[in-house]
């Protein structure tokens, strides 16, 4: 039998290739001629599957780039397959067969579909997701769109989301605008977080064009349908700043809206912050049919809460605070439905402000029950467009003494709290192109009210908080800083102060920031002594930089004060010595005071003679004749008489005995006491020789002013030549006092420091001075002078050599 099926076949083959012999001629004739190969594939398609495969085989292997030749190949071998298991092993040949054809075929999409969609009827999920990438790298962009519906058709067949979302993430890079398609899966299988996340870009797109025709009002309902109807499962998102958005965008469907905020709460479990969303949903609405839709929306909301409430005591028994809560339940009902008539006349209020006829009908409302309009009356107050921002904080802060005097003291701190609340929009204090109500949130007057009942009434951190906001506000006063720290300081928050007082020195410039750092030193001061020294001593240098010199006197003796007690004494002496030069020219007499004073206590009296010394050189003359008596009393006092009269004799230099006799009488006394003939007579001597300098000046002064005198023109004397008037004796007098002022100025003043010299003087210069003949003279011991008034003689000096020994070998040879 088997023999016999041999020949059977052979016969067979024999007599088909009998039948070829003209297409195998013509194909060796026309090895190239994709229409030969053709011609003879159709000749054999009805006979044996092998033999037709073997014929496209030996034509692909002249002809390897032809796609016409490859896509029937590929077809035919599909078909033949068709309807097999796939797990048989000639499926695996199909595959095979399609990887050929790609290595030539891989810029035809043709052949990358019918290959995907072969792999995709086999079930080959990994292989069929890779050649899929293939396919998109292989060809160009402008050929994807033919792949990428057949790849997402794959992607949302898969039993695996994670895939088909990736899939779907790189397809909107390419196509963004088939977001609602992504949207839509996503919320198919159940990924409403990410879907939220994308409708809601979708949204803020203002670009965005939807292919299925919904506007953007229908996309942002559907984006608040999805994220209040599923709170637990959205987080990516702040719902309330969503929808709070929508509100500003969408003013024609508020109701809708504001129930899609309260939905949210509910479904939350957030029951309070729901009924807080209808309370202002309901004051806020200004059409009819949006207060309608909250109000039932309300209505409905509090029935449930009743209604849940009964159910679940009578499921588990019912106590007191059960019945508490319920009764509470149902006065909120209760008042909610009788409040429904004031509430609608508000809202047509709020469309027509000037219709009389409900203002008529909101007075009836109101009849017997006047603190219930007054409130009214003060937020419809709240709301007027004043001119200044005062206007309106002066109605803030009446409304809240109103409430204090009506001893309702929580409603106080609401609305003053209200009253600053930052506004969605908002402004400048000084911007007048903003209605007052964005600008009310910086007024001081109203913060400083709040500031004082949260003291009283709130508690530490409600005020730590409000002093924290008006410093963020840049709108304290050095005050309110102090006021700051004072109320930190009495809760024994000593650090959290002097923080305090630190912001409100960076808020400030001199001078407004001197009460500050006065303020600060010495509580610091006061609290850590001499524990923190370094830190207080860079704390004062902080002060002292850029400190004006009207200023600096406090602070300077501050931190000589702290030096003194807790640190060095020449730390204070160098503090005092800075103090003289920086304070005003006013203070420094005053401050070498202070200086002399705290040396001589710490160092000695023998300390301060520099100081003195300073101080005569830098102070003006009034001063300096001061400091100069001063001086000389204290060195007379340590015995140091030289010294004293060489101050005298310093000081005399800028003393004109017109007008300064009291130094004079001063110095005479000294002379009297310590002094003998010869100092008396060489202070009279400085006294004539310092007057004459003075009326030196003065003469030439007055030949000044006599001649700017005669050169004017229109006096009397010009008139009448030789004789004066009054009013010219007027005009001489204001000019001579005016040239004495600017020769006063002028005058140098003797930068030499203070020479010591002795009391003696040698008697040839006393000789001379007696032989000059001066009237001026003034006899102080008439007594003991004598009758002749003849002088003293001459002494006569008489020279002698040195000798030799005592050059020793410094003499010359």
């Amino acid at each position: 039998i088997e023999n016999y099926f041999t020949y059977m076949a052979k016969n067979a083959l024999f007599e088909e290739e009998e039948d070829d012999l003209p297409y195998e001629e013509e194909i060796i004739r026309n090895p190239y001629s994709v229409k030969c190969w053709m011609r003879y594939i159709e000749f054999k398609q009805n006979g044996l599957k092998s033999t037709l495969n073997m014929i496209y085989e030996r034509a692909l292997k002249e002809l390897p780039g032809s796609y016409k030749l490859w896509y029937n190949y590929l077809r035919e071998r599909r078909k033949q397959v068709k309807g097999k298991c796939i797990s048989e092993p000639i499926y695996e040949e199909v595959n095979n067969c399609h990887e050929r054809a790609l290595v030539f075929m891989h810029k035809m999409p043709r052949i990358w579909l019918d290959y995907c969609q072969f792999l995709v009827s086999q079930c080959k999920i990994t292989r069929s997701r890779r050649t899929f990438d293939r396919a998109l790298r292989a060809l160009p962009v402008t050929q994807h769109p033919r792949v990428w519906p057949l790849y997402l058709r794959f992607a949302r067949n898969l039993p695996l989301p994670e895939t088909a979302i990736r899939v779907y993430r790189r397809y909107l890079k390419l196509s963004p605008e088939n977001a609602e398609e992504y949207i839509d899966y996503l919320r198919s299988v159940g990924r409403l977080d990410e879907a939220a996340v994308r409708l809601a870009a979708v949204v803020n797109d203002e670009s965005f064009v939807s292919k299925e025709g919904k506007s953007n009002y229908q996309l942002w309902h559907e984006l608040c349908d999805l994220i209040s109807q599923n709170p637990d499962k959205v987080t990516s998102l702040n719902v309330g700043a969503i929808i709070r958005g929508g509100l500003t965008r969408f003013t024609d469907q508020l109701g809708k809206l504001w129930c899609s905020l309260s939905d949210y709460y509910i479904r939350s479990g957030h029951f309070e912050k729901a009924r807080d969303v209808y309370e202002e949903a309901i004051l806020t609405v200004v059409t009819v049919r949006d207060f309608t839709q909250v109000f039932d929306s309300y209505a409905q909301f509090e029935e449930s809460m009743i209604a849940a409430k009964m159910e679940t005591t009578s499921e588990m028994g019912q106590d007191e605070e059960d019945d508490v809560d319920l009764e509470l339940r149902l006065a909120r009902f209760e008042q909610l439905i009788a409040r429904r008539p004031l509430l609608l006349n508000s809202v047509l209020l709020r469309q027509n402000p000037h219709n009389v006829h409900e203002w008529h009908k909101r007075v009836k409302l109101y009849e017997g029950n006047p603190r219930q309009y007054r409130p009214t009356i003060f937020e419809k107050a709240t709301k007027v467009n004043f001119k200044q921002v005062d206007d309106l904080a002066a109605v803030w802060c009446e409304y809240g003494e109103m409430e204090l005097r009506h001893e309702n003291y929580e409603q106080a701190l609401r609305i003053l709290r209200k009253a600053t609340a930052i506004p969605s929009k908002k402004a400048e204090y000084f911007d007048a192109s903003e209605p007052v109500q964005n600008r009310v949130y910086k007024s001081l007057k109203v913060w400083s009210m709040l500031a004082d009942l949260e003291e009283s009434l709130g508690t530490f951190q409600s005020t730590k908080a409000v002093y924290d906001r008006i410093i963020d506000l840049r709108i304290a006063t050095p005050q309110i800083v102090i006021n700051y720290a004072m109320f930190l300081e009495e809760h024994n928050y000593f650090e959290e102060s002097f923080k305090a007082y630190e912001r409100g020195i960076a808020l400030f410039r001199w001078p407004n920031v001197y009460d500050i750092w006065n303020t600060y030193l010495t509580k610091f001061i006061d609290r850590y002594g001499g524990k923190k020294l370094e830190r207080a001593r860079d704390l004062f240098e902080q002060a002292l930089d850029g400190c004006p010199a009207k200023f600096a006197k406090t602070i300077y003796l501050l931190y000589a004060k702290l030096e003194e007690e807790y640190g060095l004494a020449r730390h204070a002496m160098a503090v005092y010595e800075r103090a003289t030069q920086a304070v005003e020219t006013e203070e420094r007499h005053h401050m070498f005071n202070i200086y002399i004073k705290r040396a001589a206590e710490i160092y000695g009296v023998t300390y301060t003679r520099a100081i003195y010394q300073k101080a005569i050189e830098v102070l003006p003359d009034e001063h300096a004749r001061d400091m100069c008596l001063r001086f000389a009393d204290m060195e007379s006092k340590l015995g140091e008489i030289d010294r004293a009269r060489a101050i005298y004799s310093y000081c005399s230099q800028i003393c004109d005995p017109r007008v300064t006799a009291n130094f004079w009488q001063t110095w005479k006394e000294f002379e009297i006491r310590h002094g003998n003939e010869d100092t008396i007579r060489e202070m009279l001597r400085i006294k004539r020789s310092v007057q004459a300098t003075y009326n030196t000046q003065v003469n030439f002064m007055s030949s000044q002013m006599l001649k700017a005198t005669t050169s004017s023109t229109g006096t009397v004397s010009d008139l009448v030549p030789g004789q004066m008037g009054i009013d010219d004796m007027k005009m001489l007098e204001q000019k001579a006092q005016q040239l004495a002022a600017e020769a006063e100025q002028d005058k140098p003043k003797p930068k030499e420091k203070i020479l010591f010299v002795r009391s003696d003087t040698s008697r040839s210069e006393l000789a001379e001075l007696a032989k000059q003949a001066n009237p001026d003279e003034i006899n102080i011991d008439d007594d003991d002078e004598d009758d002749d008034g003849q002088g003293p003689d001459e002494v006569q000096l008489e020279q002698k050599s040195i000798p030799t020994a005592v050059f020793g070998g410094l003499k010359d040879d």
